[in-house]
């Protein structure tokens, strides 16, 4: 697709990254000339100077025959004002960055004369995926497919679980209702078949009904229970949205936050929560409050090193679950060494999440892939395929389909129920297909099977 972006910050870097590693042809706009040359060197895109939300400047970009124009500038109303340009330039979809939630709540009122296709918050995006991982205590990712009804949720085996030093084909728990859809062991990623032998300390990915994986999870000595005493660090906008998914679920939120301001506004704005003033970087304070009892805590400061700092803290002086958010992805490969579980990227999230839009509006294309999630450092992809009249692998055996190796067909859904599918299972047309795998670029299901 031709994708014109606005906006060369941290958003509109992640999703000209995500989206350049999918082969769209992208160019990117800003008025700060510095920031596309920074952007176009690193990646391959066309980068122009000059002020996107003009409509001399988005023709220039070649939005009149652009597929999609994506504004994602610090400025919701220059986002929603640049979308107005482009639909007056022909272009029929536009993706705007809105931050304000006064101005989210309204857009439905102007969204066809905006010509908007879709608006995404960072910060809310990021509060909804940690309020997932919240959900299960143990959990280090969950990512979801099938509307919802599927979810891959990676855990880490516990020393002397019922799993540990066993077959995959010999754990009985799994049978038509669980499966271990990858592992990661030592640096390494597999995609297991039914010889692979299950470790103490694995990360293992498992794809499950969320009521199936719970009982799962309890049975192998995996902790599930939902975080329900919470202490969040930082009052900002992701703390805000967090608190009121968690309060709403019934968990009990405090906040501690040191602009007095700040919590004179979170008090009004969320009154069942406990807003405290004070430093998050004060260990007596973290004390004080009880972060030692807390069985969920979100590092959520503005700056990644204060967050990196105090989670370490909170590592070693309570069993709560920790979950940082971090901006700079430079410092992955730190976190990983330091044993960081749950680390939250807003920006990624962004770039993934407008990603996988795309990937629908291709579908209506013409192509098949409905979900796409890149897992384990983008090791091994997770895709959803809607099953087309055609395909090479409808009604015929799983286990007489010759699949590429390092490849797994993990569910099957059909008509709102979910197979996990055994051997003797058949793909029909319509269903959506779940295959995790280690090839990259697979763009059609029948891209699953070995070339003859």
């Amino acid at each position: 697709m031709n994708i014109v972006i606005v906006g060369c910050g941290k958003v509109g870097t992640s999703i000209a990254n995500e989206l350049n590693t999918e082969g769209h042809n992208i160019v990117v706009i800003d008025i700060k000339g510095e920031a596309v040359q920074k952007l176009s060197e690193s990646i391959d895109v066309l980068g122009i100077e000059g002020n996107g939300a003009t409509y001399e400047v988005l023709m220039e970009a070649g939005a009149g025959n652009a597929d999609l124009v994506i504004a994602a500038t610090a400025r919701d109303e220059v986002n929603l004002y640049t979308c107005l340009m482009a639909k007056a330039a022909g272009v029929k979809h536009t993706i705007a960055r809105v931050r304000n939630p006064e101005y989210k709540n309204d857009l439905f009122r102007v969204k066809d004369q905006l010509g908007l296709s879709m608006s995404i918050n960072p910060e809310l995006t990021a509060a909804l995926e940690i309020s997932r991982l919240l959900r299960f205590s143990a959990a280090i990712e969950i990512d979801t497919f099938s509307k919802g009804l599927v979810d891959l949720i990676k855990v880490v085996v516990p020393e002397k679980s019922l799993i540990s030093d066993k077959q995959v084909s010999q754990i009985d728990l799994l049978k038509g209702k669980v499966r271990i859809a990858s592992v990661e062991r030592d640096g390494e990623v597999y995609i297991p078949n039914g010889d692979f032998i299950i470790k103490s300390g694995d990360r293992i990915s498992v794809a499950a009904k969320p009521e199936t994986a719970a009982k799962f999870f309890k049975k192998i000595s995996v902790a599930i229970g939902r975080s329900k005493d919470v202490i969040l660090l930082g009052g900002g906008k992701v703390t805000f949205y967090l608190a009121q998914k968690l309060i709403k679920s019934g968990a009990k939120v405090k906040i501690i936050e040191k602009d007095s301001k700040r919590c004179e506004f979170l008090a009004d704005a969320l009154p069942e929560a406990v807003i405290i003033h004070g430093d998050c970087m004060d260990q007596h304070l973290l004390l004080s409050e009880g972060i030692e009892h807390a069985d969920g805590v979100a590092a959520l400061m503005d700056y990644d090193e204060e967050n990196i700092l105090i989670s370490l803290f909170i590592k070693n002086v309570s069993g709560a679950k920790v979950i940082t958010k971090v901006s700079n992805s430079s410092f992955d490969s730190i976190l990983d060494n330091l044993g960081f579980d749950c680390v939250i990227h807003p920006k990624r999230l962004t770039g993934e999440y407008i990603a996988r839009y795309i990937r629908a509006m291709q579908n209506s294309l013409g192509s098949n892939i409905e979900t796409l999630y890149r897992l384990h450092d983008d090791k091994i992809e997770a895709l959803e395929f809607r099953v087309k009249e055609g395909s090479r692998i409808i009604g015929v055996e799983l286990q007489h389909l010759n699949l590429k190796n390092n490849l797994q067909i993990i569910s099957i859904y059909r008509r709102g129920k979910i197979i996990l599918p055994q051997g003797s299972d058949v793909i029909m047309p319509d269903d959506s297909v779940v295959v995790i795998t280690k090839h990259k670029g697979l763009s059609d299901l029948d891209d699953i099977l070995e070339r003859h």
